[in-house]
């Protein structure tokens, strides 16, 4: 990896982790669909396409795992991206 890639990926990863906390320590409610798309792009950025599913048998359980599902084949770093655009608009 060159110098240059390599720092890149070191200030998206910040700015990723960034996000996260940002929205992790947010007080006011955000609507389901938008956190949905929260833990997919956090679960794909993670995670990858290593899908599983263990989390029980609930409807909650399902829609998220549909939502991480819909991001196959998205890499690390797009998902990344996504999900500090979409902690931009909250």
């Amino acid at each position: 990896m060159c110098k240059l890639s390599q720092k890149y990926k070191l200030d998206l990863d910040k700015e990723y982790k960034a996000s996260f906390d940002k929205i992790s320590k947010l007080k006011k409610a955000v609507a389901p669909d938008i956190m949905l798309k929260f833990y997919a792009y956090y679960k794909q950025a993670n995670f990858g396409n290593k899908f599983s599913f263990n989390s029980g048998l609930d409807v909650r359980s399902a829609f998220k795992f549909n939502a991480w599902m819909q991001l196959n084949g998205m890499t690390a770093e797009e998902a990344k991206k996504e999900y500090i655009k979409l902690a931009k608009t909250i």
